[in-house]
């Protein structure tokens, strides 16, 4: 191995030799061959040895300047190769930045062509949508045609129907005419009755249209305490010469209770709208009830069922009353601002009085001619029913008048208001006759409904605290102050047979005091 590698280091030797005898003799032959040129130039190199110098200085400054040529060139380079260096280092980013934006151009590409199909199919939904809204359309249409139809022959039935009604009141006329003057001398014997009912405390009449009185106690303990309505309880009333008590409330039912067990009898079923006020007729026969439903509902007591529906009102029947001398006419008061008079035994509206302000409470005077009315705007009014005029008016309280009662014997008459006030009028005159009032006595609300006992010594009225109060008449001072309920007192009623006294709030909870 190691003379191996001496052998190699010989041959190079001898090589570089070699090469270095041939430069020898190369440049021996370009000296020999140059010679007289040499010579030829270095004989005038003496004269021109000055020039020369000058040339050589000169261009030795020349050279000196290139070299900082070169090097002010050199650091342009640097600078240069820098810049292309950064710019290379930006291309490289702006081409990554390309990159990513192509990656999100394809990305948009591809959620701009499931938009565009997504749309596509949306477009043929609504088309599809549409087509059957078109359809819908012409079935309406179809369906509106039908209607109007129905409309035109349930008109025409109606027609035919009032028409046979006016038939039959025609072939009725005799017997109205009887009725008519059975009436007047129901009234007649009536009068002469009245004109000596007080006989030691009570009054007594004959078996036909029995009606009969004990001398009113002042109640003072709740003898029953009944759950009779959902969400309030805005009308109550005895039958004639009963103790049954009959309530309507806000869940659109009528009620029939026993008293002596407080149990309810029956109900009565129908109403469509809340209950807001309730009539008896004289007979026992037939409930009235005014109803927020804008209608009134007659129904037989005795069989529950719905007799009439009474329609013409367009907002909410607020009061409703029936004549003392008949069981035929009733009158009503509703929020449109009219009064309507209706025959029952006709079953429509005959007369409908119309004022500028809405009638809260209504009551027949005894003679069943003319009706009293008390209005939003205080006053109390007294109305013939047969034309319709105004006979009288008066300013009753500050406030809206929310009940009217008229006493037994007819000759006063009971209103309450918003005011708090209680005020006793002289039928004759409609001139005050007596006002009571509590510090603890609130009306409650539009149709806060007082009253006045069977013997016209008391009054009763109910007050937002839950309270129940009770006046002397001929005293002006409270005697009973009963409290049970837990919530605003809307109304208070006194049996026609002196007891008991029932109370109804705004939860749908009725009291029966002795």
């Amino acid at each position: 191995m190691a003379k191996t590698c001496k052998s190699q280091e010989e041959i190079a030797n001898d090589a570089i030799k070699n090469a270095l005898k041939a430069l020898r003799k190369r440049h021996l032959l370009e000296e020999a061959a140059h010679r007289p040129a040499f010579e030829a130039l270095s004989r005038p190199i003496a004269s021109q040895g000055s020039e020369w110098k000058e040339k050589a200085e000169s261009l030795q400054l020349e050279l000196q300047q290139c070299y900082k040529a070169q090097s002010r060139l050199s650091e342009q380079l640097v600078v240069e190769v820098a810049e292309s260096r950064a710019l290379k280092a930006s291309v490289q980013v702006k081409e990554t930045a390309i990159a990513e934006m192509q990656k999100e151009l394809t990305e948009v590409r591809e959620e701009r062509s499931q938009l565009k199909s997504d749309l596509e199919q949306k477009i043929k939904a609504l088309e599809l949508v549409m087509s059957e809204n078109s359809e819908l359309k012409a079935q309406l249409e179809q369906m509106t045609t039908k209607a109007n139809k129905a409309e035109a022959e349930n008109k025409m039935l109606i027609d035919r129907w009032m028409l046979e009604k006016m038939k039959d009141a025609e072939r009725l006329n005799e017997a109205n005419a009887l009725y008519e003057d059975m009436v007047q001398r129901l009234k007649a014997s009536g009068l002469e009755q009245l004109a000596r009912q007080q006989v030691d405390g009570i009054v007594r009449r004959s078996e036909e249209g029995a009606e009969f009185f004990l001398e009113s106690n002042i109640p003072s303990t709740c003898k029953y305490r009944l759950n009779a309505h959902e969400g309030g309880c805005a009308a109550i009333l005895f039958e004639y010469n009963s103790s049954r008590l009959i309530t309507g409330g806000q869940d659109r039912s009528v009620k029939v209770w026993d008293t002596n067990t407080g149990t309810v009898s029956s109900n009565l079923h129908g109403c469509l709208g809340s209950v807001l006020d309730l009539t008896i007729t004289h007979d026992n026969r037939s409930v009235i009830a005014a109803s927020s439903s804008n209608n009134l509902y007659v129904w037989d007591l005795n069989s529950g069922r719905v007799r009439h529906t009474l329609t013409g009102h367009t907002e909410k029947v607020c009061a409703v009353d029936v004549s003392k001398v008949s069981s035929r006419h009733v009158v009503s008061a509703a929020y449109d601002r009219t009064i309507k008079v209706w025959d029952l035994m006709k079953g429509y509206c005959t007369n409908t009085i119309i004022f500028h302000s809405n009638c809260n409470a209504l009551s027949f005077s005894m003679d069943g001619q003319t009706i009293f009315s008390g209005h939003v705007d205080g006053n109390l009014r007294l109305w013939d029913i047969q034309t319709g005029k105004l006979l009288s008016e008066v300013a009753a309280h500050s406030l809206a008048v929310t009940s009217i009662s008229l006493s037994r014997n007819g000759n006063v008459v009971l209103t309450s208001g918003r005011d708090n006030l209680h005020n006793l009028f002289d039928v004759r005159s409609l001139e005050v006759c007596g006002t009571l009032r509590a510090s603890g006595n609130r009306v409650a609300s539009n149709w806060s409904r007082s009253c006045i006992s069977p013997d016209d010594n008391h009054v009763a009225a109910g007050s937002a605290d839950g309270s129940v109060y009770i006046w002397s008449i001929s005293k002006g001072d409270i005697v009973s102050t009963l409290k049970e309920h837990s919530s605003s007192v809307l109304c208070c009623r006194w049996s026609g047979m002196g007891k008991p006294l029932a109370s109804a709030d705004k939860n749908g909870t009725v009291c029966v005091w002795t």
